[in-house]
């Protein structure tokens, strides 16, 4: 080691950027990993930026000559400067990563700027649409973006604050379905596994930053593929949380040669915290023992069971209960007091009535199960009961707090008390809450009805492969934000949309305020690139960008299942099925806006000159209600319903005095790079007001290089 000191410390005083590469790479091999998953680091990927105008110092590629569907040249390249030709942009570029970089000239129209993920990002927003029908709920958000960039974008805005993440990653099959470095990964790639794991450790990591460490869980789907590696991946990368794997069936089956036909894919729940399933009310198909639901609730003995049964065990639980009988049954006369004495029959009653004690099957005393008051007020309630009488050993029954709960919160209303008073209930109309196994097969997770050809009916003739069951992503949510009402949801593999169409579901049943975050690049299949390639389109043209995922598939998924109608204006047929049947032509009573990602510069967003591509981000980090502050007007400040902002301290007393006629918690944006400033202002804001100064803590979240510190 002492010998690559030396030769670094040579290296660093000619080229200080290829020094500290050497020196990642180097204490990357260091701490390599010895046991459980190895796999190696690969080189980060890169995002193409179609549409971003040329600028000095951009790194860019050579885009393929119109009408050519062969390779495009990959080498980087650095724009040194950009000047006008015959009335073209030119300009000027020099080879990077090589040891005699080569130089040339070429028209920004033939150029591609490309971000890779090494690179520090400044993100902004631009909104391309929206949906809206709820003005009093916060908005769902689509982002079309590369999600990597997007998740270092949501540190900004939601960092900590995400109830569950929901994704559904490239399953690495070997088709040609997922990008790698741009490019395809092969089947017969040797590394197609290890850049899998290297492309999604990286966005796994950045979950860390943003799901809620208190209560939150992360919900991963893949095939058997990869199951084994993402488990491993999650269990290195998450070491503190709890994980469990669901078998799901998806399809009747698949028929494959010399093996078993697949029918099932596999569903990974990372809890955080306090994260647990809620019991739901679940339909028949989910009762895989075939039960049948009880018409009356569950009485237990009140005599204990199990460990620390011997009087002995609590010598202040072993106490008489006195009943007689009457023409209609056996009723409670009263309950004693704890025998510490060595012979109960010293304990006498008069006649006609009878006295049951805690004894065992093999005829030791035992004890209750619960003290004299407490029986005392369960009988008063009609919660304990008496069985058919013996002798002193008679059953006394009661019911526990789940099953009180039943009769309290009217699952099992009371329609009559028996002779003891103990509760007669109707329980014919109640359905079980539990919690299911981890193997489901469900009709309504089928992939097909519920997945293609429900998708289908939303946007027709607009293919998407393999998109997920509706019921499927809505019932793995479910378990987890069923007592949520406003929860946020995340989906950065968003793909066609159905992570947003089953929150929206989820609302409409408890009239819900919960959010979901959809990210999806606008990526165009392999297949459909080839195509507009021989067309003479490419990347960046309006007709190519208009086939992209999230522009052809995803917003308009999202609008039609909002409004009710296709996106060509027609109601869309049907009805949703298995829970909460409606017709699809209802549409939901939500919200919806669209933004695209963009890429600032650090010292247009210090001068205030990039706040419009800011703004959306503000709006997204006070809770994506309400108006967007985008303009602040000649006054240069303003207050919306969750947020207000200021960058004119010299009109900060009109501000402050519209901030002191609300009374609602707000966050409050001040613009200033003066620090005494910034603490006045502080100080005369209310306690309900949490202030944010920009840009300063825009700019110090992304100075830092996400890649491999999150």
């Amino acid at each position: 080691m002492s010998r690559l000191t030396d030769l670094l410390r040579q290296v660093r005083q000619t080229d200080t950027q290829l020094a500290r590469d050497l020196e990642a790479e180097i204490s990357e091999l260091t701490n390599r990993r010895t046991f459980g998953l190895v796999f190696e680091a690969h080189q980060p990927e890169a995002v193409e930026l179609p549409g971003r105008s040329i600028r000095r110092g951009d790194k860019v590629r050579l885009l393929a000559p119109r009408g050519e569907i062969k390779a495009k040249d990959d080498r980087l390249w650095r724009v040194q400067r950009v000047e006008r030709v015959d009335g073209q942009r030119v300009a000027h570029l020099s080879e990077l990563d090589s040891q005699q970089p080569e130089t040339q000239m070429a028209s920004t129209d033939d150029l591609i700027v490309v971000a890779e993920f090494s690179d520090r990002i400044y993100p902004g927003l631009v909104e391309t649409g929206r949906v809206e029908r709820d003005p009093d709920k916060p908005f769902h958000t689509v982002v079309n973006a590369e999600n990597y960039h997007a998740l270092e974008m949501l540190t900004y805005t939601h960092r900590h604050s995400i109830d569950a993440i929901y994704i559904d990653p490239p399953y690495n099959t070997g088709a040609e379905d997922w990008k790698y470095n741009n490019n395809y990964v092969e089947a017969d790639d040797d590394y197609r596994h290890s850049k899998w794991l290297a492309f999604m450790e990286r966005r796994l990591k950045i979950t860390r930053e943003l799901l809620n460490p208190e209560d939150s869980v992360l919900i991963v789907t893949i095939d058997e593929k990869e199951y084994l590696r993402l488990g491993l991946l999650l269990e290195q990368t998450f070491p503190e949380a709890r994980i469990t794997m669901v078998t799901s069936a998806i399809t009747a089956a698949a028929t494959r040669a010399k093996t078993f036909g697949r029918s099932a894919e596999y569903i990974y729940f990372v809890q955080f915290g306090e994260s647990a399933p809620v019991a739901l009310e679940l339909g028949p198909e989910w009762n895989t023992a075939k039960t049948k639901n009880k018409l009356d609730l569950y009485w237990s003995r009140l005599i204990r069971t199990g460990t620390g049964t011997a009087r002995t065990d609590s010598p202040n639980l072993f106490y008489p209960i006195f009943i007689s009988d009457s023409p209609k049954g056996p009723i409670f006369r009263r309950v004693g007091e704890p025998f510490y004495g060595k012979d109960r029959n010293e304990v006498t009653a008069e006649d006609g009535i009878k006295v049951v004690w805690p004894i065992r099957r093999d005829g030791s005393e035992g004890r209750w199960q619960v003290s004299p008051p407490v029986l005392r007020e369960l009988i008063d309630n009609g919660f304990a009961k008496i069985g058919p009488w013996k002798d002193e050993t008679t059953t006394i029954y009661y019911l526990k707090r789940g099953e009180r709960a039943k009769v309290e919160s009217g699952e099992f209303p009371v329609i009559g008390n028996r002779s003891d008073g103990s509760v007669i209930t109707d329980g014919s109309q109640y359905r079980p809450r539990f919690i299911p196994t981890e193997v489901w097969r469900l009709t309504s997770h089928d992939a097909g009805n519920s997945g293609s050809r429900l998708l289908a009916k939303f946007i027709p003739r607009r293919k998407f492969p393999f998109p997920k069951s509706l019921y499927a992503v809505e019932d793995a949510l479910r378990f987890f934000v069923e007592k949520k009402p406003a929860a946020k949801i995340l989906d950065f593999f968003a793909g066609s949309g159905t992570t947003a169409h089953a929150v929206m579901r989820l609302n409409r049943r408890d009239n819900g305020r919960r959010q979901c975050i959809s990210v999806t690049n606008n990526e165009v299949s392999a297949q459909e690139q080839r195509k507009l390639r021989k067309a003479g389109l490419r990347p960046g043209d309006p007709e190519w960008e208009a086939l992209g995922i999230c522009d052809h598939v995803t917003k308009p998924r999202v609008t039609a299942a909002i409004t009710g109608k296709t996106p060509e204006g027609e109601p869309i047929k049907g009805d949703y099925n298995f829970t909460d049947e409606f017709p699809m032509a209802d549409g939901f009573e939500e919200n919806a806006a669209f933004f695209t990602l963009t890429y600032e510069t650090p010292l247009s967003v210090r001068h205030h000159r990039a706040f419009e591509r800011i703004a959306p981000m503000l709006w997204l980090k006070a809770g994506s209600r309400g108006r967007m502050i985008c303009d602040l007007g000649t006054q240069g400040w303003d207050v919306a319903e969750a947020y207000a902002v200021l960058e004119n301290f010299d009109r900060a007393d009109e501000f402050m005095a519209e901030l002191q006629a609300r009374s609602d918690a707000l966050l409050v944006y001040l613009i200033t790079d003066d620090d005494a400033a910034f603490q006045m202002a502080c100080r005369e804001l209310s306690a309900h007001h949490t202030p944010v100064r920009l840009y300063e803590s825009y700019l110090h979240n992304f100075q830092l290089n996400l890649e491999g510190t999150v």
